[in-house]
């Protein structure tokens, strides 16, 4: 695979910052990755604490009522279909790129890719999520700073002529899409839009899928993602002592974002790498609603990630 993009920093997010709390400050301060956890004392072992908010829900409670809706008064981003050359897969593909109201050559922004669901495209993002009336919200509440957005496609097999690839045929989603994120979409995304090209303003994010995707690909690039926020991470997800052979270099992230419902039948597959990254003490955000395998837990969990990144 050849070398895609300068290799940078890179983060992952879950929705409560679990590390022991002897851990917390001295890896904040080496590696700079964020912690939210809230701890108390333990009454059950004196001298020690435990944390007050377990699931995440007192630092990231449920998003605000309207916080998905159009509102017509603020100004709105735009969203495009892309088109590209995959020389990776022999093929033309698509990807959907979200840029900011008022976008302009004339400054570089950070980016965000998103990846979907098995058997969806990059429209669940786009439409079903209302990724883009969400990021419109919070730039006009002031609360994230201007970003574009790439929705690539998740599945290796789908093409211009065939967007929706093969269903939920499982193959397409595995080392052939990373190789096309990595050597292809990257790249046409930073030669293409006014981005910053460096870890600390790349970040990677999924749903379901690709959530298993996110944390496949990028807790094994760390160097090219500072930020990486797995949603109700699917069954595809590798095993946590695959995905942290070394603690240490995860450790590195400026965020790891890791979150599920309590009514998801996946949340099994989530807990393990939770609780796996509690054990090695990396810094991570834990966040566990009361939502399904559905779309209120993507909408839900981006509009918190996404004010989480590309913090100094």
């Amino acid at each position: 695979m050849r070398s895609p993009v300068p290799r940078p920093r890179f983060l992952a997010l879950s929705a409560c910052l679990f590390v022991p709390t002897i851990l917390l400050h001295a890896q904040a301060g080496s590696s700079g990755a964020t912690t939210n956890a809230v701890t108390t004392a333990d009454p059950a072992q004196p001298g020690t604490t435990r944390s007050a908010d377990p699931d995440g829900m007192v630092a990231f409670p449920d998003a605000p009522a309207g916080f998905n809706a159009v509102r017509e008064s603020i100004p709105h981003g735009e969203v495009k279909v892309v088109d590209y050359d995959s020389k990776t897969l022999g093929t033309r593909r698509q990807m959907r790129v979200y840029t900011p109201p008022g976008y302009t050559a004339d400054r570089k922004y950070p980016v965000l890719y998103m990846l979907h669901g098995l058997g969806n495209t990059s429209t669940e993002w786009t439409q079903r999520a209302r990724a883009p009336q969400i990021i419109d919200n919070l730039l006009a509440d002031g609360k994230i700073q201007p970003l574009v957005m790439v929705f690539p496609s998740g599945d290796a097999t789908a093409t211009v002529d065939n967007p929706g690839g093969g269903g939920r045929a499982q193959e397409g989603y595995g080392v052939p899409f990373a190789d096309d994120l990595l050597n292809e979409v990257i790249p046409y995304v930073e030669s293409h839009y006014s981005v910053l090209a460096d870890r600390n303003h790349r970040a990677l994010g999924g749903m379901s899928m690709g959530g298993g995707q996110t944390l496949n690909i990028g807790l094994s690039h760390v160097d090219l993602f500072a930020w990486v926020g797995a949603i109700a991470a699917a069954p595809n997800t590798k095993s946590p002592a695959e995905l942290v052979p070394d603690p240490a270099v995860v450790k590195k992230l400026n965020l790891l974002w890791l979150a599920v419902g309590s009514k998801d039948g996946l949340m099994r597959i989530n807990q393990g790498v939770h609780n796996y990254m509690q054990e090695k003490g990396v810094p991570h955000i834990w966040r566990l609603d009361g939502n399904a395998h559905d779309t209120a837990e993507m909408s839900s969990n981006l509009y918190h990630f996404v004010q989480r990144l590309f913090k100094e």
